[in-house]
């Protein structure tokens, strides 16, 4: 017989393992063909499982090439998400998203998509408290028994209130914001009132980026401030107007675009002609009550590519497999447990830019950094 073989070596491989193997030899001693049916079907077997071996490299290159077209596709594109806050809800209906949509038409973002979200969504849905994170879950959803206090910020506690971490909340002392203003009897506001009221060092302690404790009204309560903060996209009546929006990468820097188009978180240091400069400076005609400031200033986008994945699985429940950008950076080797927990902003290492032994948020690595970029740096931070 005769077979063209291209991978001469591979297919060597296959025969000799093929006339060693015991179906061969058993073959050959019970049809009588000896050496020429032992040949004959080491042939066959090794074309079989040189065939199979071509079949899975094909298959392998094939999904990397896959993946690289995807990776490319999902860097060509910026893709933010972005909603009016809820003040700026409260002027005159449609300007201010008007002055919202001409800005980013005028800049060559397209709006792919818009729609508005009640409190009674945000409250029940907790659609803000895990937009703020690691700040939110100290305040509203966890426990003190769930609190991992650094063993420096127990020592600090025992230290200005007299009493262990572990004793205090074994004895039911410590609460949430959530909790505590339920226990005190008043609301987000009245706690931020008596929060406000309080001193580092004398009776408010900070544990860690965004972590503080502090006694009001012989109780101690986690992140007080925070359900001020809450209130304001929770309390009846309140709303956000959302929009997805994207622009060609090579258009548009994400820098550039919250930097220009969006404008600084401070408005009043926006450049002219950024929304949030033209929310402050029109606030009035916009029927707005009260200026815009560097909390109310107007308009939320998100800081990175990433950050917008995260908040558009957050607010809009759009599955990471199926986003477009996600599809990205599953080609790009990081896997569902890695976004999902560096959606929660994540400490990470990062290559070339961490010390040994050193973290950072993933979210402050890859602010401001476009798609192509982020999909890029994917591999060099710690998964």
């Amino acid at each position: 017989f005769c077979v063209e073989i291209e991978n001469e070596d591979m297919f060597a491989r296959s025969f000799t393992r093929a006339v060693k193997s015991p179906q061969i030899r058993q073959f050959s001693s019970t049809s009588g063909g000896g050496g020429t049916a032992n040949i004959l079907g080491a042939a066959a077997l090794a074309a079989s499982g040189f065939a199979y071996y071509t079949a899975n490299e094909t298959n392998k290159s094939l999904e990397s090439k896959c993946n690289d077209l995807q990776i490319q596709l999902s860097g060509k594109t910026n893709s933010a998400f972005v909603f009016i806050k809820p003040h700026a809800c409260k002027g005159t209906p449609g300007k201010v998203e008007a002055l919202v949509e001409d800005g980013f038409r005028d800049a060559g973002i397209r709006i792919t998509g818009k729609g508005e979200m009640a409190a009674e969504t945000i409250d029940k849905k907790m659609h803000i408290d895990t937009h703020y994170g690691a700040i939110a879950s100290k305040a509203v959803k966890l426990t003190p028994q769930e609190l991992n206090v650094p063993d420096k910020g127990q020592a600090g506690f025992e230290k200005m209130f007299g009493e262990k971490w572990g004793d205090a909340v074994s004895a039911g002392k410590v609460y949430n914001a959530k909790e505590g203003a339920a226990k005190l009897g008043i609301d987000g506001a009245g706690l931020d009132q008596k929060w406000s009221q309080l001193t580092k060092g004398k009776d408010l302690i900070k544990f860690g980026g965004g972590f503080y404790c502090g006694k009001v009204d012989g109780i101690y309560i986690m992140n007080g401030f925070y359900m001020a903060m809450r209130s304001a996209y929770t309390n009846p009546g309140e709303k956000i107007q959302w929009y997805t929006v994207s622009w060609p990468a090579d258009a548009l820097s994400w820098g550039d675009f919250r930097g220009k188009v969006l404008g600084a978180t401070d408005p009043s240091e926006a450049p002219k002609g950024s929304v949030r400069r033209s929310i402050l400076d029109q606030y009035k005609t916009l029927g707005l009550k009260t200026k815009p400031n560097t909390g109310d200033n107007g308009v939320h986008a998100s800081a990175s590519p990433f950050e917008a994945l995260a908040e558009r699985a957050n607010w809009l429940g759009v599955s990471m497999e199926e986003d477009a950008f996600g599809k990205g950076l599953l080609a790009a080797n990081a896997s569902m447990e890695t976004l999902t927990q560096w959606s929660g902003d994540a400490q990470v290492q990062v290559e070339g830019e961490t010390e040994n032994g050193k973290t950072m948020s993933v979210f402050d690595a890859l602010e401001d950094l476009d798609a192509d970029t982020v999909l890029a740096k994917t591999a060099k931070i710690s998964k």
